[in-house]
């Protein structure tokens, strides 16, 4: 989630302060408060809505009588959160569903904003949910722009309804949707024309496609890349159209990400969904109660269990966890654990769902390379059968000729074998420590077995 980064890591900053302290005084609460405020000032969000966020958490944290409190500072990190919530929307903001099917969703946008592309991503999320979407190609100005529909309905096997770029939008929106009524899609996401800026035709023409189609939702594509300009864009098209909602692309690129936390607070739009990546399943519905965590540091468990639940077969986890806590972890169990882990997605992007993953030293720059990872199973594809069950057979002339056929050298072979012995032992100890009744040595033990040997094989 590089679009948060910056300013994750400056409020983790304000926070630690305040964690240590045993009392919290008014002036603390106000010194921290005014950290705060530069921190979302300096990620780019909007002035106004820096200065409401600010009232409302003083407000809390000075009316609370902080000092009776057990942990003070972590009182303060409380309201934080929650004021960070509300901010972006308090709750998830489903997609809206029409009482007779189909469901009708406009998708809109400037040029560029990734509007095409979002609407393949949103018929992926829907033909996930037993859905059967039919995408209209409403974009007549855009050079490839309906070529570049049907690419990504054939990709996902979503059928694309185009009447080329001579008919008018109007027309190709008012036969799509009577398309999808006798060919029962359940849903139609109608991709418009961008422009690089807003102008009348553009609005005009969108308004004639919504009076004749009357959306269920009327999204707009939103780059979170351009900052502030993203909330002016959404407040011009909300002005003119009655947004249903935002969807927001481009979240991993490295910005300052301030463009997430205002657009709900300045337009009244929620943000549905957030793209994180090119990948075509890359979109995710918009949890505000999560986002607000992982920006504070504590972590995003629940998405990270739900993509773990939609890719991880539970069989192959209980059996792989019953072969940790028995050492029986063999180097073919080990490819189909970086298997599963790679079917999450990037390494990156994993890492930041951890709660205190940037806390800790060496983890932040920790740059998982794909490469190496595709090296290290070069090699273990490299060894025999038994040779992959018994790593203690793999003596120099085995490794050489390991190195050779993975294209590897001995050193990475040795470096690999040591970090798997390493690994196992970590197990063990890691077994032995949970024990059957929850950890033993708590976090001390944890501290020690993380400490020295927690080096990755990629």
């Amino acid at each position: 989630m590089a679009a948060f980064e910056s300013l994750s890591s400056r409020l983790q900053n304000v926070f630690s302060k305040l964690r240590g302290k045993g009392k919290v005084t008014e002036d603390d609460v106000n010194e921290a408060m005014r950290e705060v405020r530069l921190a979302l000032l300096e990620a780019d969000v909007n002035f106004k809505v820096v200065k409401d966020f600010i009232a409302k958490v003083k407000e809390q944290a000075i009316g609370l009588d902080v000092s009776k409190s057990f942990t003070p500072g972590m009182v303060v990190i409380d309201i934080v959160n929650k004021e960070l919530t509300e901010l972006m929307g308090g709750t998830q903001s489903k997609l809206a569903k029409a009482n007779k099917p189909p469901t009708v969703i406009m998708m809109a946008g400037l040029q560029g904003a990734g509007k095409t592309t979002t609407t393949g991503k949103l018929a992926k999320l829907l033909q996930k949910g037993n859905h059967k979407p039919l995408l209209i190609a409403c974009d007549i100005y855009r050079p490839a722009a309906i070529k570049q529909l049907q690419v990504l309905g054939e990709q996902i096997k979503a059928p694309v309804f185009s009447l080329g770029d001579k008919t008018s939008p109007v027309e190709i929106a008012r036969a799509g949707l009577q398309h999808a009524k006798e060919n029962g899609n359940d849903y139609v996401i109608i991709d418009t024309a961008g422009r690089l800026h807003i102008d009348e035709e553009l609005m005009e023409e969108l308004k004639q496609i919504h009076q004749i189609t009357k959306p269920d939702e009327v999204l707009l594509v939103v780059d979170a890349m351009t900052g502030q300009d993203a909330v002016n864009v959404a407040k011009s098209f909300h002005e003119q159209l009655e947004l249903t909602g935002v969807v927001l692309t481009k979240l991993d690129g490295d910005t300052r990400g301030g463009a997430a936390l205002s657009v709900k607070a300045v337009t009244g739009c929620p943000i549905k969904f957030a793209a994180m990546g090119e990948k075509i399943d890359s979109l995710e519905p918009f949890h505000p109660e999560r986002m607000a965590s992982r920006i504070l540091g504590m972590g995003d468990m629940l998405s990270l269990i739900e993509k773990a639940q939609s890719n991880i077969d539970a069989e192959k986890a209980k059996e792989m966890e019953r072969k940790m806590r028995t050492a029986e972890f063999t180097f073919d169990d080990f490819l189909e654990q970086m298997e599963q882990v790679r079917n999450l997605g990037p390494l990156d992007q994993i890492m930041d769902m951890l709660p205190g993953m940037n806390k800790m030293k060496g983890m932040k720059d920790m740059k998982v390379d794909e490469k190496q990872i595709g090296r290290v199973e070069a090699i273990v594809r490299s060894m025999t059968k038994e040779e992959k069950q018994k790593p203690e057979l793999l003596n120099h002339s085995r490794r050489k000729r390991i190195a050779a056929g993975s294209g590897t050298t001995v050193v990475e072979v040795n470096r690999l074998i040591k970090q798997f012995d390493d690994m196992k032992k970590m197990m063990k100890q890691f077994s032995s420590m949970i024990g059957p009744k929850g950890p033993k040595g708590g976090k001390k033990g944890l501290k020690g077995l993380l400490g020295k040997n927690m080096k990755f094989p990629f």
